[in-house]
């Protein structure tokens, strides 16, 4: 074989050896890379590990405060209901004696004001049998009255009447004269 065509495969030989370290290379470099981003990976998961450790811990600590705060607010919130029922039934009591004692005012109240009216009510019963008496007579006046009125009223109507006949009777006879001396003329 000719030199030429045995350098052909050396250098395609060195060509492949070459291309051969060459990917050698880029695979130890993305070995190299692969190892850094797992290191990278490995350090971030424990950053946010040591993070959600720091923030647990504060949620707890929160948490331990919360619930105690809420035990010293239920706890006080306790005792001011109890003095708050201490109070309403100290009222209660203060109100039912208030109560008592008015109630007893008002039968009192009442018993005087049925005495009184009592004695008022004897004290005019003769005044009103006296009104009642007068009362009546004044009334049957009254009726007298009313019958002398319609009596009286009676008698000028029926007198009218009269009178109105009268001039019925002289305004016929002026008419009668009237035409009488009409009809001579």
């Amino acid at each position: 074989m000719s030199a030429t065509k045995m350098e052909k495969p050396k250098n395609e030989l060195f060509e492949a050896q070459k291309s051969l370290r060459d990917m050698q290379r880029a695979v130890v470099a993305m070995r190299g890379e692969l190892e850094l981003s797992h290191q990278r990976r490995e350090h971030d998961v424990q950053q946010v590990l040591a993070t959600a450790e720091d923030e647990a811990r504060v949620l707890k600590a929160t948490a331990a405060s919360l619930r105690d705060a809420l035990a010293q607010s239920v706890n006080a919130s306790d005792a001011a209901v109890q003095a708050a029922h201490a109070a309403a039934a100290g009222e209660i009591v203060q109100l039912k004696a208030t109560a008592a004692a008015l109630r007893e005012q008002l039968e009192l109240a009442r018993l005087n004001a049925e005495a009184g009216l009592q004695a008022t009510h004897e004290k005019f019963a003769g005044e009103i049998t006296q009104l009642k008496a007068t009362a009546a007579a004044q009334r049957e006046q009254l009726e007298l009255a009313q019958i002398n009125a319609d009596a009286d009223i009676q008698g000028v109507r029926q007198r009218a009447q009269e009178e109105i006949a009268q001039l019925h009777t002289a305004i016929v006879a002026l008419r009668d004269t009237m035409d009488k001396q009409s009809k001579t003329t």
